[in-house]
């Protein structure tokens, strides 16, 4: 399986130097680009984004995607002024040249059919925005919004068509939702994946140490981009215990650059194998 990888690199470093710094060492050559030097990508301004591109073509990395906040309000919170946000991004999203920008579909839905129209018609506006802009829209499957469970993402894929899926198998676990079954329903669409693997009881572990059926997933993806959202624990005292106690705390990191790296380990063995 010849997997290109990308990676949300905030997750190593809050700096644009020390996510480069991350993703060199590590091998990976694209971002999701999520937090840069303390702002949102949502909020950075133009020059900031000019300056971005220059560090990681310099370093030769590339942007997959912007791991932007969109869709993730209120359903009933001001929409217009999030949309004319969502709009300047597809600018940002141009000088970085990232050609996907990920979003959400609204909180406070509580997945009820009533919200349907109203978030299908949010959506649709996001499309609308982004066309001809050479910008793919992805949503992706976030526990506690509209489209958490396989089946009303279907609704807004099927609905939609000009928006993609990202496929998160920890999110779905978070929410109830059976990865394979997810898989089955939404596979058509899916546009890239999350990798990031969870328990039954929601906490986030290392690709493939969970329920999220990721070797299988993995063979069923017909896509090439994966990208590493680690979500993996880190304790801040965990320097200061003793050896013993250190191996009794499973899946849980010194810093985060260390969780960074164990999660990329655990991909690339999941691939080799």
């Amino acid at each position: 399986m010849n997997f290109k990888l990308a990676a949300f690199a905030d997750e190593a470093d809050g700096s644009i130097d020390g996510q480069i710094k991350a993703m060199t060492e590590n091998g990976i050559a694209l971002l999701e680009i999520r937090g840069v030097d303390g702002q949102n990508i949502a909020d950075i301004s133009e020059k900031k984004a000019l300056e971005v591109r220059s560090k990681l073509d310099n370093a030769c990395l590339g942007v997959w995607s912007l791991g932007s906040p969109y869709g993730k309000i209120g359903i009933n919170d001001d929409f217009d002024s999030h949309l004319e946000k969502f709009k300047r991004s597809l600018a940002i999203a141009d000088i970085l040249g990232a050609k996907h920008v990920r979003l959400f579909s609204f909180y406070g839905t509580n997945g009820e059919e009533k919200y349907k129209e109203q978030v299908l018609e949010k959506l649709s506006a996001f499309a609308k925005a982004a066309k001809g802009s050479d910008v793919l829209v992805c949503h992706e499957n976030e526990k506690g919004i509209y489209g958490d469970m396989a089946c009303r993402c279907l609704e807004i894929h099927q609905a939609i068509p000009e928006i993609k899926a990202i496929f998160d198998p920890a999110n779905f676990i978070q929410s109830g939702q059976d990865t394979l079954e997810a898989w089955k329903l939404l596979s058509p669409y899916v546009e890239y994946m999350h990798i990031k693997d969870a328990k039954a009881d929601g906490h986030v572990v290392p690709a493939g140490k969970g329920i999220g059926n990721l070797p299988y997933l993995l063979k069923e993806y017909k896509g090439q981009v994966l990208t590493l959202e680690p979500h993996l624990s880190v304790f801040e005292g965990f320097e200061k215990l003793e050896a013993g106690e250190k191996t009794k705390m499973e899946y849980t990191y010194p810093s985060s650059r260390a969780a960074f790296d164990a999660a990329v380990d655990a991909l690339k063995g999941l691939i080799e194998k």
